[in-house]
């Protein structure tokens, strides 16, 4: 297959971009905002009439959580409008679509790993507009897959993990939230299970939905205590409430998602989360 990789900067895009050259059988074109304004339709249209792709994975988000309150335009401008022209453009040019969602399209007031059939309710502008993300790919696109996913990191890109390396080294203690609960995600992880399963995916009839994460469960203390740990670093890691630790957006409280139905239809393992944290960080 001819695959569009949109977004190709960021973290996944520059995992799927790493691994690529594994995937022969098919070829590639990562693109960012510098080769391909998703925003604009007339540069889209463009683009698309210059090359035949059968595939497009979209990566591209505006996914600043606390600063998508006070930049809501831009917000919406990436998460939901660039999203409906390409969710259009694929339509119109028989292509399938992969699409990257998250886990604050839920409120997180459960007590269950969130299946892809549960009530959202998200309670922040970065989740709002995540979920009329998906409600367009949905309503516009032919056939693909929107996928979820949480506390994505990798060793592109700016993340958790590596703010935690940066201030672990330069202080004595840090304080961190321990009452949100969720599963860390590797996001080499999740381009593997993209390509392992490019033909399945690009091959659904309509629009399907799928949960990934990380095996296990955590909290952001419990991730910040294993980076620690796993480096080797001498700093003391201090569990807080999230009302001792205030930020503009609001954070699910609990965002564990169920895997079932992804482990049920795909054929890629899903690693643990601690396995695949040491990965990443033997590249730090």
């Amino acid at each position: 297959m001819h695959i569009l990789v949109t977004g190709s900067n960021g973290q996944l895009g520059s995992e799927l971009k790493e691994l690529a050259p594994k995937y022969k059988e098919h070829s590639f074109v990562f693109t960012d905002i510098d080769e391909l304004d998703i925003t604009s339709k007339k540069a889209i249209n463009s683009f698309f009439k210059s090359d035949k792709f059968d595939l497009l994975i979209n990566c591209a988000a505006f996914t600043a959580v606390d600063k998508c309150e006070t930049e809501k335009k831009a917000a919406r401008r990436l998460n939901v409008l660039a999203v409906r022209n390409l969710a259009i453009a694929c339509a119109d040019n028989d292509m399938s679509i992969i699409h990257i969602s998250t886990d604050y399209v839920y409120d997180g007031n459960h007590y269950m790993p969130y299946k892809e059939s549960d009530f959202t309710n998200p309670e922040s502008y970065y989740g709002i507009t995540k979920l009329e993300g998906e409600e367009v790919v949905d309503e516009f696109a032919k056939n693909g897959v929107i996928i979820r996913t949480s506390w994505l990191y990798s060793s592109f890109g700016s993340n958790f993990v590596k703010t935690i390396l940066k201030h672990a080294n330069a202080k004595d203690e840090l304080k961190v939230v321990y009452d949100q609960i969720g599963t860390p995600t590797y996001a080499h992880d999740l381009a593997v299970v993209i390509l392992d399963n490019v033909k399945k995916l690009k091959n659904i009839d309509g629009i399907e939905l799928f949960n990934f994460s990380n095996e296990g469960v955590s909290s952001w203390y419990d991730f910040a205590k294993e980076i620690v740990d796993i480096k080797g670093i001498d700093c003391i890691i201090t569990p807080i409430e999230t009302k001792d630790y205030p930020l503009p957006a609001a954070r699910p409280k609990y965002s564990i998602l169920n895997k079932s139905k992804i482990k049920e239809q795909l054929d890629s393992a899903i690693p643990y989360w601690k396995d695949s944290l040491k990965v990443c960080l033997n590249k730090l």
